[in-house]
């Protein structure tokens, strides 16, 4: 039986709406509800619109419900049989265009766009490849930017590759500049903005099912639409998208797309 709405909670999607342009009617309800719920309790405020106007006041408390939103669970090289398929794919894609624009959408904390520089590299001059990393949360974009992890968060690399791209300070690892300039890092809503540009791969991976089947209807048809011909989109290992067919996309490989035209 569906559980009756309450409206305390419908209020507080309605305000945070027009407060942050993020629209909680696309993410899974029970999820989010008890996420917020969990961190609603835990700051004292006794029902949701409360909870709001606390938000409304305080950019810290504002800043941290918009990560408990966001999730921003990642890591280098994610599930990395999936990204050794990957490889192979931009192999293709590198042997077939002069140039390849990519997309790491909810790139979160900068793993997964960092990753993918990892992988171009071995294929591409610098100058032959460029990553826009975007994501709704502009506290993960800052940590992306600067690009400091605990060394532990660097065990799916092997040792050449550390040596590489980082740069080891005690328990911190910074990646080197050479990483940094093939990225932009920037804002993005994937459910209300415009694509930031056309590309030629988009990894949107783990961020879907968070969504509404809904949600997802509005996601789809951006990300199809800003990919090139042939372009490739890589999605988490629970994201299968049914009837692909419908946002102009042909299965690839498993969790692959192709654009069709």
């Amino acid at each position: 039986m569906k559980q009756a709405a309450d409206p305390d909670y419908e209020q507080f999607k309605n305000l945070f709406l027009q407060l942050t342009g993020i629209n909680l009617v696309y993410y899974k309800e029970e999820q989010m509800r008890r996420r917020l719920s969990t961190l609603r309790a835990k700051r004292g405020f006794s029902s949701f619109v409360r909870y709001f106007y606390a938000l409304q006041q305080s950019e810290k408390l504002l800043n941290e419900c918009l990560n408990r939103i966001t999730i921003n669970v990642t890591e280098f090289f994610r599930n990395r049989p999936r990204w050794a398929v990957l490889e192979q794919r931009i192999s293709r894609l590198a042997a077939e265009r002069s140039r390849l624009n990519v997309w790491s959408a909810a790139c979160s904390t900068g793993e997964e766009a960092y990753s993918l520089v990892i992988l171009l590299k071995k294929y591409l001059p610098d100058h032959a490849f460029h990553i826009t990393a975007t994501d709704i949360d502009r506290d993960v974009l800052q940590k992306a930017s600067e690009g400091q992890y605990p060394s532990t968060a660097l065990k799916e690399l092997s040792a050449k590759e550390r040596r590489a791209y980082f740069t080891q300070n005690g328990m911190t690892c910074t990646v080197n500049h050479s990483m940094k300039k093939s990225i932009r890092f920037s804002q993005n809503n994937l459910l209300s903005d415009p694509a930031p540009g056309t590309f030629d791969l988009i990894v949107c991976r783990n961020v879907l099912i968070y969504f509404t089947e809904e949600g997802k209807r509005l996601i789809y048809p951006k990300l199809s639409g800003a990919l090139r011909k042939d372009g490739l989109l890589f999605v988490g290992s629970t994201e299968q998208i049914f009837h692909p067919e419908h946002y102009l996309l042909r299965p690839a490989e498993t969790f692959f797309y192709e654009k069709m035209q």
